[in-house]
């Protein structure tokens, strides 16, 4: 026989119903929990990011990215990739996101999401010493530069130097620029000034060596540095941007930075 329900009881029944509805959501919220994330990393980069000799990944970003994953206690594992493939293998899901210095512009906005700004460093060109060099095309004019594939200094200079008599020759990692910095094929290098100041000038080969000139500001290179994510992926970039703003909170990131760097690198506000 049908049971026969009035108002009264249909109405109670309504809130159960809906209220099991309610906790089975919460209980796919927290199965939906972020069990890891996988960072690509570009290890030709100290001292963001570097191997050791025993191939061990090291650097700020790493440091970096570790705490951001203790702090949304999730598994940090980190995909070696060239820093100009980056982009297309984030779209490919061959990984999650990209922690290797990467800056945010307009061009780069077109194709991936950024979390928050995460720090700021400038941009400068590295020069034997006594070279004399500004990063201006006058200054430039007639000398080769180079330049890592893929990065914003890349496009900086095919843009504002390549066009008036400067001879701009990418690479496909910082290692290879520096190397031939070293062996005189390049007359200087344009680089992120953080990465050149506690990498590669506190090193031995780069005694002969100093950053040139001052440093450049263009909407080209933008406004600071942050994690790249696929478009739409609002979980993540939730996580991660909750994630950064407890660590600057606590004073992990101000530890970090300290231990890295010799001058403040956080966003300015």
């Amino acid at each position: 026989m049908a049971r026969f329900f009035t108002p009264k009881t249909l109405s109670t029944r309504l809130r159960q119903t809906l209220l099991l509805a309610m906790m089975a959501g919460s209980a796919f919220t927290a199965q939906a929990k972020i069990e890891q994330v996988r960072f690509a990393v570009d290890p030709t980069y100290p001292p963001f990011e570097s191997k050791t000799p025993q191939g061990k990944l090291v650097g700020f970003d790493i440091d970096l990215g570790n705490a951001l994953c203790e702090q949304i206690q999730a598994k940090c594992v980190w995909v070696e990739s060239q820093f100009d493939g980056m982009i297309p293998a984030l779209k490919a899901r061959k990984f999650d996101a990209i922690l290797s210095d990467m800056g945010i512009t307009e061009e780069r906005l077109k194709q991936i999401d950024f979390t928050v700004p995460l720090y700021d460093t400038k941009t400068q060109l590295i020069a034997r010493k006594g070279a004399n060099i500004l990063p201006t095309a006058e200054s430039l004019k007639g000398k080769t530069v180079g330049v890592e594939q893929g990065t914003v200094q890349e496009r900086y200079a095919l843009a504002k130097w390549q066009p008036y008599g400067v001879t701009v020759v990418p690479y496909g990692d910082q290692a290879q620029v520096e190397s031939d910095l070293i062996s005189g094929r390049l007359d200087a290098v344009f680089t992120d000034a953080a990465q050149a100041a506690m990498g590669f000038l506190k090193h031995p080969q780069g005694k002969d060596f100093e950053l040139a000139g001052p440093t450049v500001q263009d909407p080209i290179i933008g406004p600071g540095t942050a994690i790249g994510l696929r478009k739409g992926d609002s979980e993540l970039k939730t996580a991660l941007d909750s994630a950064f703003g407890e660590i600057k909170k606590n004073g992990t990131f101000d530890k970090l930075q300290k231990k890295y760097f010799a001058t403040d690198i956080s966003i300015q506000q």
